[in-house]
This record gives structure tokens, C-alpha cells and sequence, in this order.
């Protein structure tokens, strides 16, 4: 089988490495894949990552993202020139990042649209907030509203997030649920026990729904580091500031794989995660797991992890510390877990509403 479809993606956060390993599973398939990248461009390593892909071409717009868009015309213009991107490339397929990409309705796409939701405003305000969304958030959320009916298909990373969805925005025609997945590392991890009495995060921490606070509040309770791999800077301004947990800043995906290796737990005080992609990477590189308890993460990893309530920054502490002295156990079933969230079941079930969007046209 052969094809061309573009994918968008930012090189922000966790999309850039979905988009990265649908990119390279499907090069595998013979497809190949015109990358766009939306908002900061990438730097100099992701844009080596990216031309290791065969076949891949790497296009960096200056489109804006849709969580920084200003305004809804901002939105719809952006939308706009992806799909004239699309139509100059000739492409079979578009994988959009986000629904609320898809423009309004002056906008014709050339080919059909399969749209991935990784989060959204509406879903994470019902998780964090009370009462109607403000000004700001409704225009972004009737957006994607508007984008989840006009996508040929709608791909969510777990069944939660696709009910939530559904339960937030009401009927969407055509919505799979299909778990991100990663390829396996290459070399042996060493067991967990032999590391660093370490706890390991990772993740956007200007993120409300990380809980920051909870997660260095439970590092000020406990007798080992906590180490945080991420940014506390958002595209705001906002910065968070953590007083006993040790900040990392943003790592690579190099040094982040270090980081994994020399700690024994990775945590998770999340109150908001439609998957969790850094769970999965913790779980790949032999680390037990301590979440909090949402419904995502119970979808993922129950049984093999252990889970305390959100906000509880003591039981989370006291949950490392016994984990901490004995993570063998969790990590192993952590690890037998993560094996089944393989990038090339992701890839192939993606590709599968693919080709019933593009009737097969091309892609023969």
C-alpha cells in the first residue's frame, strides 16, 4: 500500500511525539507523510528526529496553534491554510491535530479529514471548574464542536476521553477511541530496584490539571528526590515555582529516557489526562507507577499501579515511600502493561479510518 497524508502537529508537547510515531510507523507501511507543524517552531533536534523518517517532509508554518489563537477568525484562517497546504501538496489524507483546525464552513478541505482530539478546553474545564466557561474558552470549544461534526472521523486516545467528549458535546457521528502507543525500547532496562531512590515527573507543569502544587507539596513530605522533566513556563507567561521538588526543566527525548533510567517510581498527580503519554514512557522504561486516581488512569493502568486521590499530597507521599522501598513488583506489571500500547497497533488502527475516509481513491 502506498499514500501520502498530511499530518499537523506542534512541537510543544506530547503531539509532537504522536505525530513522530505515526509518522515513522507508517513510512514502515509505504506511506509517506508531509509534516506540518503549527505555532513555536521546532527546534534543531526535532527537526533532525523528523528528517530521520523516510519519506517524511517537514513543513513549518507559521499558522497559529489553536490554544493560542486570538480570536475565532485567527482560528478559522489557520484552518484555511492547512487546507490550501493540503490541496498544494495533493495529499491522499489529512491527520489533524485538532478539530478546532478544521475552519468554518467557507473552508473546503480537498481531501477527507480525520481529526485526532489529544484534550480540550471544555472537558478539562469541567474537570477543574465549576459553572459556564468564560468568554475566552466558549468561542475556542464551539470551535472544536463545530470541528468534531465536520471531521470524516474523530480519533480520541482512550475510551474516558472519547465519553467525556461525547458527554461534553453531545452526539459525534464517527469517534473511535484508539490508546497512544510507543515502540519499545531498544536495549534492556535495569530493574528497579537497582536504581537511584528516585521519583521521577514529567509534563507540562503550567498546566492546572498536572497539580503542581499537590506534586511539590508531596515532595516536601518525602525522604527522596522528586524530580520534575518538564516546562513551568506557559505560553502565557504563567510560571509555576516548585520549593521542594527539583525542577528539570523541558528535556529532549535523549536525556529524558536518562532521566527515567535513573529513578525508580514515576508520578502522576494529575486531575486532568485524556491518556498520559509520559506514563506509558515511564512504564516502557521500567518504572513503578503511583497516579492519581481519575478515570483515565484507571482505564490504563489498573492493576498495576498504585493510585491515591487527587490533591492528596500526603497520601501521595506516603504511597512513593512505600513504592519507593519496594517497586519490583509494580514496575514489572507496570512494564507487561505498556507492552500492549504498541506505536504499531496505534499506527495500523489509525491508518484503518484512513482508508474507508479516502474510499480507497488512492491508496492502492
Amino acid at each position: 500500500m502506498t499514500g501520502r497524508i498530511l499530518v499537523t502537529t506542534d512541537a510543544v508537547g506530547g503531539v509532537w511525539r504522536y505525530s513522530l510515531t505515526l509518522a515513522r510507523e507508517w513510512a514502515a507501511a509505504g506511506i509517506a507523510v508531509e509534516l506540518a507543524t503549527l505555532g513555536p517552531r521546532p527546534d534543531l533536534s526535532q527537526q533532525r528526529e523528523a528528517a530521520s523518517i523516510p519519506g517524511l517532509i517537514l513543513h513549518m508554518t507559521d499558522s497559529l496553534l489553536d490554544w493560542t489563537a486570538p480570536d475565532a477568525a485567527a482560528l478559522v484562517e489557520a484552518g484555511s491554510e492547512l487546507a490550501e497546504l493540503a490541496d498544494g501538496l495533493g495529499v491522499d489524507g489529512v491527520h489533524l491535530h485538532a478539530p478546532a483546525l478544521l475552519g468554518d464552513a467557507a473552508t473546503i478541505w480537498p481531501v477527507p479529514v480525520v481529526a485526532v482530539l489529544h484534550s480540550c478546553l471544555l472537558t478539562w474545564w469541567r474537570a477543574l471548574r465549576q459553572g459556564p466557561p468564560p468568554p475566552d474558552f466558549a468561542w475556542r470549544i464551539a470551535a472544536t464542536a463545530a470541528g468534531l461534526r465536520r471531521a470524516d472521523h474523530v480519533v480520541t486516545p482512550s475510551r474516558t476521553f472519547r465519553d467525556q467528549v461525547l458527554a461534553a458535546y453531545g452526539p459525534v457521528a464517527r469517534i473511535t477511541a484508539i490508546p497512544n502507543g510507543r515502540r519499545l525500547p531498544q536495549s534492556p532496562t535495569r530493574p528497579a530496584s537497582d536504581r537511584p531512590r528516585a521519583v521521577l515527573a514529567a509534563g507540562r507543569f503550567w498546566d492546572e490539571a498536572k497539580d503542581a502544587a499537590t506534586l511539590d507539596r508531596a515532595a516536601g513530605l518525602l525522604d527522596a528526590p522528586v524530580l520534575a522533566a518538564g516546562s513551568l513556563r506557559g505560553p502565557d507567561a504563567t510560571v509555576v515555582r516548585l520549593a521542594s521538588a527539583r525542577a528539570l526543566g523541558p528535556l529532549d527525548e535523549p536525556a529524558l529516557a536518562a532521566a527515567f533510567a535513573d529513578a525508580r517510581v514515576f508520578v502522576s498527580t494529575a486531575r486532568y489526562e485524556p491518556f498520559g503519554l509520559a506514563v506509558l514512557e515511564a512504564a516502557q522504561a521500567g518504572l513503578a507507577l503511583v497516579l492519581s486516581d481519575i478515570p483515565s488512569f484507571r482505564e490504563l493502568w489498573d492493576g498495576v499501579a498504585r493510585f491515591v486521590p487527587p490533591g492528596d499530597a500526603a497520601g501521595f507521599a506516603d504511597a512513593l515511600a512505600e513504592v519507593l522501598d519496594a517497586p519490583a513488583a509494580l514496575a514489572g506489571a507496570a512494564s507487561r502493561r505498556a507492552a500492549s500500547y504498541t506505536a504499531a497497533a496505534m499506527a495500523e488502527a489509525t491508518l484503518a479510518l484512513h482508508r474507508p475516509a479516502a474510499t480507497l481513491a488512492r491508496f492502492v
